[in-house]
C-alpha cells in the first residue's frame, strides 16, 4: 500500500511531530506500506539529505517557517496544489499532518474531490491553550477553520490523535467536525549506537558537567514548553543543592532565549544553567544518557516525543500533567508529574533531588521498562497501520462506512 504524507515542514527544529512522521514512515515498511512525503520546505535545505524516506520539497528559500513575512511563513507561493493534482492518484491513502499552514490549504483544495481516501493527524494543533493566549490569532484561526480546516476534517476518513488527552483537549476547544476520531498512539525507535561514545560526544560540549549532576530540558524554547517555569523552579532548589546544574537545549524559534537568560542571571543562575542550541545524533543521546533526569514542564503536548526518547535511554522524566504520558510515567514509577505552574515544577524537582540514590536507580530501570512496554515504535505502528488500512478500505474505527467520494483520478 502506498501512503502519501502531507506536511508543512520536516525541519527537525519543529520537534516531535516531524520526528514521528519520519520514524513511522520507516517503521511501517515492515507491514507492507511504502511512504513518501511532500512538504513546503525549500529543496536545497541540507537536512533533507538525511531523511530516509522519499521526499518532495516544493517550497522556495525563505518559505514556510523561515521568513518574517506571515504569508511566506504560511507557505504561499509553493507549487503544492498542482503537484498534488498530478500525483495524488499514485497513492492509496494520504495523511495530512497538522493544521494552520498552506499544506493544509493545498490538501483541502485537492483531496476532497479527488476520491483518494485520507486522514488528518492533528498533532496537538487543536489544543486551545496557545490560542487562548493570543485572542487575535484565535479569531484568525476560527475564520481559517471555517473556510479550510473544517471542510477538510469533515470529509476525512478519520481524524487521528496520539493520545486520549489530546483528543479531549481538542473537544474542549470546541473544534467541531463530522469525521470520526481515532487514537493511534505514538512512539519512538530503540536508540542505537555506542552509549559510551554518545556520552563522550555530549561531554565534549560541556566538559564541566562530566563530574556534576544535571537536569536536562530538551525541546523548543517556546512559551508552550514552560521554560520560564523551569528557570523559576530551579532557582528555588539551586541554593540548597549546589551540586546540580540545569541544561536547556533546543532551538529558539520565537527569540525567547535572551529573555530567559536575563531572568536566570537575575536569579543568580548564570553559572548554573547551560544553554545549548538544538542537539542531534550522538550528542542528543549522550545528553539523555548522562542526565539525572529529563524535565519537560509543558502546558500542552500532543504526545511528548522527547519523553519517550528519554524513557528509551533509561532517563527518569519530570513532567507536568499536561504531557499526556504522565499517567503511564507515574503508574510505572518512571518519573514524577505535577501541575504546569511554578509550584508544580518546583515540587517535582524537589522530590526528585531529595530521593535516595537507590530510588533513582529504580526509576531508571522503570523508565526503560515503560518505554519497551508502551512506547517502542512498533507498538504504535501497528495501530497506525490499521487506521490507514481502514481508511483505504473505507471503514472507520466504529465499523460504519466512511464518506464515499467519487474517484476522479
Amino acid at each position: 500500500m502506498r501512503v502519501l504524507e502531507i506536511i508543512g515542514s520536516v525541519d527537525p527544529r519543529h520537534g516531535g511531530p516531524v520526528e514521528g512522521v519520519i520514524r513511522q514512515a520507516v517503521a511501517r515498511r515492515q507491514f507492507g506500506l511504502e511512504t513518501s512525503i511532500v512538504t513546503l520546505d525549500p529543496p536545497n535545505e541540507p537536512w533533507l539529505r538525511d531523511i530516509p524516506v522519499p521526499i518532495v520539497a516544493l517550497g522556495r528559500s525563505g518559505g514556510a517557517g523561515s521568513s518574517r513575512l506571515p504569508w511566506r511563513r504560511y507557505g504561499l507561493g509553493s507549487t503544492m496544489v498542482p503537484w498534488l493534482r498530478q500525483n495524488l492518484c499514485e497513492h492509496d491513502v494520504a495523511v495530512v499532518n497538522g493544521l494552520w499552514n498552506y499544506a493544509v490549504c493545498a490538501a483541502r483544495r485537492t483531496l476532497i474531490d479527488s476520491g483518494v481516501p485520507y486522514v488528518v493527524f492533528a498533532h496537538g494543533m487543536l489544543d486551545p491553550w496557545l490560542l487562548h493566549r493570543h485572542p487575535v490569532k484565535h479569531a484568525a484561526k476560527r475564520l481559517s477553520f471555517a473556510l479550510i480546516e473544517k471542510p477538510l476534517l469533515d470529509r476525512a476518513r478519520a481524524v487521528l490523535f496520539a493520545t486520549e488527552d489530546e483528543r479531549n483537549r481538542a473537544r474542549a476547544g470546541d473544534w467541531r467536525f463530522a469525521a470520526p476520531d481515532r487514537i493511534v498512539g505514538y512512539g519512538t525507535a530503540e536508540p542505537d549506537g555506542d552509549p559510551a561514545a554518545q556520552v563522550e560526544a555530549f561531554g565534549r560540549l560541556i566538559p564541566a558537567l562530566r563530574e556534576r549532576r544535571f537536569l536536562l530540558f530538551l525541546g523548543r524554547l517556546h512559551p508552550i514548553k514552560g521554560c520560564d517555569l523551569l528557570v523559576e523552579a530551579f532557582a528555588r532548589v539551586a541554593a540548597q543543592r549546589r551540586d546540580v546544574d540545569l541544561v536547556i537545549a533546543g532551538p529558539d524559534p520565537v527569540g525567547w532565549r535572551t529573555e530567559l537568560q536575563r531572568r536566570a542571571a537575575a536569579l543568580g543562575l548564570a553559572e548554573r544553567i547551560h544553554w545549548l542550541g538544538m542537539l542531534t545524533g550522538d550528542a542528543k543521546l549522550g545528553a539523555l544518557r548522562s542526565c539525572d533526569a529529563m524535565v519537560l514542564p509543558s502546558h500542552s503536548e500532543s504526545f511528548g516525543m522527547v519523553v519517550a526518547e528519554a524513557l528509551a535511554a533509561a532517563a527518569p522524566v519530570l513532567i507536568t500533567d499536561k504531557v499526556p504520558l504522565w499517567r503511564d510515567v507515574a503508574a510505572d514509577g518512571a518519573g514524577l508529574a505535577d501541575s504546569d505552574d511554578v509550584d508544580g515544577v518546583h515540587r517535582v524537582l524537589e522530590a526528585f533531588l531529595s530521593a535516595p540514590p537507590e530510588r533513582i536507580g529504580r526509576m531508571r530501570g522503570a523508565a526503560r521498562a515503560c518505554f519497551l512496554r508502551r512506547y517502542e515504535i512498533s507498538i504504535a505502528t501497528r495501530r497506525y497501520t490499521d487506521a490507514l488500512r481502514d481508511a483505504a478500505r473505507g471503514t472507520a474505527e466504529t465499523g460504519r462506512p466512511a464518506p464515499v467520494m467519487a474517484m476522479k483520478c
